[in-house]
C-alpha cells in the first residue's frame, strides 16, 4: 500500500485517469468510458479495502473502521462535523472536500463522483461486509454537505 497522503495518491490517479477517459471516450462514447472508469475504481476500492481489514490485528469492526479514517482526512482533505458516534453507528458530515476541489482545478470535475465518492460504498464491501453506508447527497454532487451514515450490523444468531 502506498505511504502517500490519499489526497496525493488521487491527484496522480486523477491525471492518469483523464487521459484513459479522454482515449475511452473518443473511442466508445462518454457513457461506455464512465461505465468502464466507474466499474474499475469500485473493483480497485474493494482490493485496497480487503488488503487494510487485513491488515486489522484481531479483525474489522466499526472501531478499526473509525480508526482509519484519518488517512482520507491527511492533508486537511476532508473536513467534517461528527453526528453520531457509537458501537454501531457512525455519522458525520463533509462539510469541505478538498478532493472535489481538486477535480474540478484538474479540469475532471465530471469524474470527480467516480474517481472518489464511488469509491466510498464499495470500500465498505471489501472491508467488512457488515459495514453499510448510506448517503443521499455528496459536495461533488452539489449539496451543502456529504452524509455519511455508516452503520455496523451485527450479526445475527
Amino acid at each position: 500500500m502506498s505511504g502517500l497522503p490519499i489526497l496525493t495518491q488521487r491527484r496522480i490517479e486523477a491525471a492518469f485517469a483523464k487521459g484513459i477517459y479522454e482515449e475511452m471516450v473518443a473511442e466508445l462514447g462518454a457513457r461506455e468510458a464512465k461505465r468502464i472508469l466507474s466499474n474499475a475504481v469500485i473493483r480497485l476500492a474493494k482490493t485496497a479495502a480487503a488488503e487494510m481489514a487485513g491488515q486489522v490485528e484481531g479483525g474489522t469492526s466499526l472501531d478499526s473502521f473509525r480508526a482509519i479514517q484519518s488517512r482520507w482526512t491527511a492533508e486537511d482533505a476532508l473536513r467534517t462535523e461528527v453526528v453520531k458516534s457509537t458501537a454501531q453507528a457512525f455519522h458525520f458530515n463533509v462539510v469541505r472536500c478538498r478532493y472535489a476541489e481538486m477535480y474540478r482545478e484538474m479540469g475532471v470535475a465530471e469524474l470527480g463522483a467516480i474517481l472518489s465518492c464511488n469509491r466510498d460504498g464499495a470500500f465498505c464491501e471489501g472491508y467488512d461486509p457488515k459495514l453499510k453506508l448510506e448517503r443521499t447527497q455528496t459536495l461533488m454532487g452539489g449539496a451543502s454537505h456529504c452524509d455519511f451514515r455508516y452503520r455496523y450490523e451485527a450479526e445475527e444468531g
